[in-house]
């Protein structure tokens, strides 16, 4: 039930009847939010089993299955596939980030009792068994219910920064009827009263309120794949279909050319099909990532989403709330100007004029700070709390002034008339009356001289986006009535204006600066005025002449085809709506570019998840927007996301480094397969051996590939296209040579092995090859590891990786040379030149690749010499 001037209907003060209640109840429900239905487990298992790579290795696990019962050829294949067919699945699931949990926190922001007036009673009820029509009684301290208009007040004033993000609290009044307007007269469901007290009349409830307007954003707002995501799936379903046709030649030639039995010629097939397949690619995929969540914990930056470690390292933009992330969310006096003083001054240059204003100022207060067991805790409104502020940096408290002065008398403050009056008795027996509100609201008896000058730093302040409150004073006779304030009010001394804003974090310039150099934009998303949010974003750097600052008003005039085309010229939105947030992020997803967006109120949480990392503030956020984020800044640190997008292009450095030591390999196993069967010379590897290289050999060294250290020129780097390749930088060529270096070493050791050391024994070709292929694919990881030469440090920068590639290298050696496994693997003893031949050919490819790696650097520094001449 939304607010209708023309059908709104005031309930009687007795408030409503039980059988209203219940009438009201079966037709608009409980005042609940409503999470969308879950996603079944089997639904969300079948999503990953129906990824092509996994239909692949399923239809792997079905033909080894056939193939051993049948055929009686063993379970090894069924076993191994198997395995790492489900632990690709659970890896998915683990990944996948949870909607309700958003929906679970705004639940628990529901109030769970109010105090309402039901049948001429006042009762403490169920939040949730409130209904439209409902009387609510609210004072100073209580959440707000549900949407409601405010039916009487005294001096309300309710935070709304869980949906508008703003810091100020509003000023309600009460609704004056069918000619009023209902911007101030009406409180919303979620936000907190900070002063005052208030009868409301609910209006709407549940996922009718604005909360739950953004409850249901959050139930449409699907996430889209990761940028890696969709990279790795286009790199997978690339290499099936490769797979798939080289299983298929492979069995045509086995059948065709070498005349061998359908049992065994699908062996090979499916063995090569496997073998193409970089199975341990996934898990070292999560491996990279969960390494990366670790170093970003310690770098105070939580990851709630595994695969958004690499995603935020992609970024192009960064769309960030105002409030409480690029500003520090207190108000502060940064400014003030005197009669006296002639020109604003900062407010660490405090001249005996400056002096009196804050004290002036410290005795027309109320808020206070204390400080309980380390812990802040302040009392009174952003206002205040800013002059309290002002009086401890110079070392002045409250008390010590009302020691001095006491207070005797106080017209407080509200919102008709824009001022607040305290009256205090001095040391001599008179009274000092200090009146503190808006410039236009206070009666001073300065000259025209003295008032024009105030009048033009009133309107500096306010070009300068800050708030601007004026002190008036005088001093009256000790029995002049204290309460008269009619009197009082008048003729006032003008002690000076003071300049208020909610300045930027110290840390947020060189953080916007370091987002710059590494070529991602800084956008501002706030609720705020565009006048303020123009001059903070002018402060710290996000707005520049390139670029333009619009309004929420002027936002919603463009159609989403217009913003689309306009969104990389606007680096500033102000007074924008939750629905707005969300338009902005996909409008720049619209143009392929990668959004991480930050926020702590609810009002960001739908935009938070929308974005392809959403980032909560953890210590001023709401559990909203936690939940609905992918990153949670344990420090609330703008900088920190910035470590965490160096950081996250480690991660992705480091899974590319992974794609390039397997794929390379994989389609040389399938070159030298299809190879070797042309040649007439049957599968040079059975298909043991080819797991044994794919999963160990190839596995366990790329398990460590993820600790590498960043690259130096890591945030020198433009981000990573949304749509670029996998294969680009380089990576493709280097793919391509490291498969054609395997390809001829690998087929021209089978032939030395079996028709040059031997008179045609294919197992001695079969076992040098196998020598080489899982060693030499091995150790040519050192060459892959580091964008740089080799050197002595390149071995030294990864001690878990030695110990690994040791372990495996023990392994494979162990397989060829200890009689029982030599024999389960079909391998044969070596003479000593067939060892010989195979150790220089394990360190062939190293050798190439360390080759071209200089090649390509030299190719690059070429035209930077160009340029440069």
């Amino acid at each position: 039930m939304k607010f209708e001037k023309a059908t709104f209907k005031p309930t009687p003060e007795s408030g409503l009847t039980t059988t209203e209640i219940a009438a009201l109840t079966t037709q608009f429900g409980v005042n609940e939010l409503v999470a969308a239905r879950p996603v079944p487990l089997w639904r969300k298992i079948w999503q990953h089993m129906s990824d092509v790579s996994s239909l692949v290795l399923l239809f792997a696990v079905g033909l080894a299955t056939y193939l051993a019962v049948a055929q009686n050829g063993g379970w090894t294949k069924t076993i191994v596939i198997g395995a790492i067919l489900i632990i690709n699945v659970a890896i998915g699931l683990y990944q996948e980030a949870s909607a309700e949990k958003s929906l679970a926190a705004l639940k628990s922001m529901s109030l769970p009792t109010a105090n309402v007036r039901r049948n001429g009673e006042t009762q403490t009820v169920a939040a949730n068994t409130l209904v439209p029509g409902d009387l609510v009684l609210l004072k100073a301290g209580d959440q707000v219910p549900a949407d409601a208009l405010v039916m009487t007040s005294t001096n309300l004033a309710v935070d709304e920064a869980v949906l508008t993000g703003e810091s100020v609290p509003v000023e309600k009044r009460a609704y004056a009827g069918a000619n009023d307007s209902a911007d101030e007269n009406q409180v919303f469901a979620g936000t907190a009263v900070t002063a005052g007290t208030a009868l409301i009349q609910i209006l709407s409830i549940g996922m009718n309120t604005e909360l739950g307007q953004i409850a249901g954003l959050l139930n449409k707002t699907k996430q889209r794949a990761t940028p890696l995501q969709g990279r790795l799936n286009r790199l997978s379903s690339w290499l099936t279909s490769f797979a798939v046709l080289g299983g298929l030649v492979i069995f045509a030639l086995s059948v065709w050319v070498q005349n061998q039995g359908i049992g065994d010629s699908l062996m090979i097939g499916v063995s090569l099909a496997v073998a193409a397949v970089p199975e341990t690619l996934p898990i070292i995929v999560t491996i990279s990532l969960s390494h990366g969540v670790r170093r970003m914990a310690e770098r105070n930056a939580i990851m709630r989403r595994v695969s958004a470690v690499e995603t935020i390292g992609s970024v192009d933009v960064i769309a960030s709330d105002k409030t409480g992330t690029l500003t520090q969310n207190q108000m502060t006096i940064t400014k003030y100007w005197t009669p006296t003083g002639g020109t604003a001054k900062a407010t660490d240059q405090l001249a005996r004029p400056g002096q009196d204003l804050m004290r002036y100022l410290g005795l027309a207060t109320n808020a206070e700070i204390n400080h309980v067991n380390g812990e802040e805790q302040a009392i009174g409104d952003a206002t205040e709390l800013a002059v309290v502020r002002w009086l401890e940096r110079h070392q002045q408290t409250r008390a010590a002034l009302e020691a001095r002065a006491p207070r005797i008398c106080e017209d407080p403050f509200d919102s008709t008339k824009k001022m607040m009056t305290t009256v205090h008795r001095l040391e001599d027996g008179r009274q000092l009356v200090v009146v503190k509100g808006a410039w236009d609201r206070l009666p001073f008896k300065e000259d025209a001289a003295t008032m024009t000058a105030g009048r033009r730093a009133h309107d500096e302040f306010g070009q300068a986006a800050l708030r601007v409150l004026a002190v008036g004073y005088k001093i009256v006779a000790a029995d002049a009535p204290s309460d008269d304030f009619t009197n009082l009010n008048r003729d006032l001394h003008l002690a000076g204006i003071v300049g208020l804003i909610d300045p930027p974090r110290p840390e947020v310039i060189p953080a916007i600066r370091a987002a710059k150099r590494a070529g991602i934009m800084p956008v501002m998303i706030t609720g705020d005025h565009l006048v303020t949010a123009t001059a903070i974003a002018r402060e710290i750097g996000i707005l520049t002449d390139e670029f333009k600052a619009i309004s929420g008003e002027e936002l919603r005039a463009l159609s989403d085809e217009a913003l689309t085309a306009q969104i990389e010229q606007i680096a500033v939105y102000a007074r924008v709506s939750p629905s707005d947030k969300i338009r902005i992020v996909q409008a720049w997803q619209n143009v392929g570019k990668t959004v991480a967006m930050t926020g702590d109120g609810v009002n960001d949480a739908p935009a938070l998840k929308a974005a392809d990392v959403g980032i909560a503030m953890g210590i001023t956020g709401t559990e909203v927007s936690k939940e609905a984020a992918d990153m949670v800044l344990t420090d609330d640190n703008f900088a920190t996301i910035i470590a965490a997008v160096k950081e996250g292009r480690t991660v992705y450095q480091n899974i590319i480094k992974a794609v390039e030591f397997l794929v390379g390999v994989n389609f040389a196993q399938i070159f030298l397969m299809v190879g070797a069967v042309l040649f007439g010379w049957g599968a040079p590897l059975l298909a043991e051996q080819l797991l044994i290289v794919n999963v160990l050999a190839d596995g366990i060294p790329g398990f460590f590939i993820s600790q590498e250290p960043g690259e130096p020129t890591a945030m020198q780097q433009p981000p990573v296209a949304n749509d670029e390749s996998i294969l680009a930088r380089g990576l493709g060529q280097r793919i391509f040579v490291r498969a054609a270096t395997f390809t001829v070493l690998t087929l021209g050791i089978y032939a030395i092995g079996r028709f040059g050391l031997t008179n045609n024994q294919a197992s001695i070709g079969m076992t040098m090859v196998f020598l080489v292929l899982a060693l030499g694919s091995m150790i040519d990881i050192y060459a892959i590891k580091d964008r740089r030469p080799l050197s002595w440090a390149t071995f030294k920068r990864n001690p878990l990786l030695n110990r690994g590639l040791a372990t495996g290298v023990l392994v494979v050696l162990a397989i060829a040379i200890v009689p029982p496994l030599r024999n389960f693997f079909s391998l044969s003893t070596l003479p000593a030149l067939g060892w010989v031949i195979a150790l220089t050919g394990v360190v062939i490819p190293t050798i190439v690749l360390e080759l071209n790696k200089r090649w390509q650097q030299r190719r690059q520094v070429e035209p930077q010499l160009e340029v440069a001449e």
